[in-house]
């Protein structure tokens, strides 16, 4: 396997820093997250586009993904949301990156109340998110195909299991739309390793794994389980590591983590993980 680091974990720095602790930490690639704050959004000029990509060459890295904030089946319009996606794309080929991650975003049980179970008053149903952020991405998905690019919906939020992102993929029917496997997000919603994976196979770009479990969950993140179904698998791939935003922003010195996370995915990635 191969492993990314993934930049949400270090707000704020440079990109050229960023390449730099990927290297030096023994990783393969980077994943970079796309916002105003980060190393790399919409606005990246050109020759800024260029530099970057040189200079993830030069340290031996892929720009494995650009993480883009799009939401696919989010806000009222398509017009908007199939821009931002073409602008994602657009981004991820010029950086040479086979990879856009973008988030499902629809609506939220007690989205309106918070503390509530209730569905939202006037949200679309999850047939009708489905279906939503399928035309969308089917919109795009013939660009991103000419780039060399593939679109990947995680799988969390609106749509945290296995079979919730599938059926979205199912509909597009479109080789450049796929999939990214977050396994803190499918445990979350009640499914182990072992039952996600084989539903997300066909449609998998990579995987992005995590220190910690999301919304407070205490249980420790399936790390080991979600690798050893992987393995199991056949997977050759990537796996993507996000730190938590913190861990890097406390931690005195970012490379030492950075270089630990890169050791124990690759310990897990072996086998020899104790």
């Amino acid at each position: 396997m191969k492993f990314a680091l993934s930049t949400l974990g270090l707000p704020g720095t440079p990109v050229d820093d960023v390449l730099r602790l990927a290297a030096d930490s023994g990783f393969d690639g980077v994943e970079l997250h796309s916002r105003p704050e980060g190393p790399v959004h919409p606005g990246t000029g050109a020759a800024e586009r260029a530099r970057i990509t040189a200079r993830s060459a030069e340290a031996g890295l892929t720009v494995l993904s650009v993480a883009a904030p799009v939401r696919a089946a989010g806000g009222d319009e398509d017009g908007p949301v199939i821009e931002e996606l073409g602008e994602a794309v657009r981004l991820a080929a010029d950086l040479g990156a086979p990879y856009v991650r973008v988030l499902p975003g629809g609506a939220l049980p007690g989205d309106a109340f918070p503390g509530s179970t209730l569905p939202v008053v006037g949200a679309p149903s999850a047939e009708e998110a489905d279906v939503v952020a399928a035309r969308r991405l089917a919109a795009v998905a013939p660009e991103a195909a000419d780039r060399g690019v593939r679109i990947l919906l995680e799988t969390r939020g609106s749509h945290p299991r296995g079979a919730d992102v599938a059926r979205i993929t199912g509909l597009v029917g479109h080789r450049a739309v796929g999939v990214v496997w977050d396994p803190a997000h499918t445990r979350h919603a009640g499914e182990e390793p072992h039952e996600t994976l084989p539903v997300l196979a066909p449609h998998l770009g990579y995987v992005r794994v995590k220190d910690s479990a999301p919304d407070g969950d205490a249980a420790p993140p399936p790390l080991r389980a979600a690798v050893r179904a992987l393995r199991s698998h056949g997977y050759d791939g990537w796996l993507c590591w996000e730190h938590g935003e913190q861990s890097y922003a406390d931690a005195p010195e970012p490379g030492r983590p950075a270089a630990a996370a890169r050791n124990r995915l690759a310990a897990l990635a072996d086998g020899s993980a104790a």
